[in-house]
C-alpha cells in the first residue's frame, strides 16, 4: 500500500483522500492527494486532470464527505479552503 504523505495542507488548499478500492484501480495505490478547487466539481475536475476518466468513476460511485459530513447531491457544494474531501464507495442495496 503507497500513500502520498500530506504533512500539512496549506490554507488554500484541498485534501482529497480516496477510500476503498478507488485508490488500486485509478492511482496505482496513492491515497491522499492536495488540489485547488472551490467546488466538489472542482475536485472532481482536478482529480480528472491527473488521473483521466477519474472524475467520471468518482461522481458515478462514490459518496462525498466534506469535513466529516457526508453529502448527497454535491456537484456545485463549495468547498472551503483547507478542508478534507474523503470519496467514500458507495455500498449497492441488495
Amino acid at each position: 500500500m503507497r500513500i502520498m504523505v500530506v504533512e500539512s495542507v496549506p490554507e488554500s488548499s484541498i485534501r482529497v483522500v480516496l477510500l476503498g478500492g478507488f485508490s488500486r484501480a485509478w492511482t496505482n495505490g496513492v491515497k491522499e492527494f492536495t488540489v485547488h478547487a472551490k467546488s466538489v466539481r472542482g475536485v472532481l475536475n482536478a482529480m480528472d486532470k491527473m488521473y483521466p476518466g477519474m472524475g467520471e468513476a468518482l461522481e458515478e460511485n462514490a459518496n462525498i464527505a466534506i469535513n466529516g459530513v457526508i453529502h448527497e447531491v454535491v456537484y456545485t457544494e463549495p468547498v472551503p479552503p483547507g478542508s478534507e474531501v474523503f470519496f467514500i464507495p458507495r455500498i449497492e442495496a441488495g
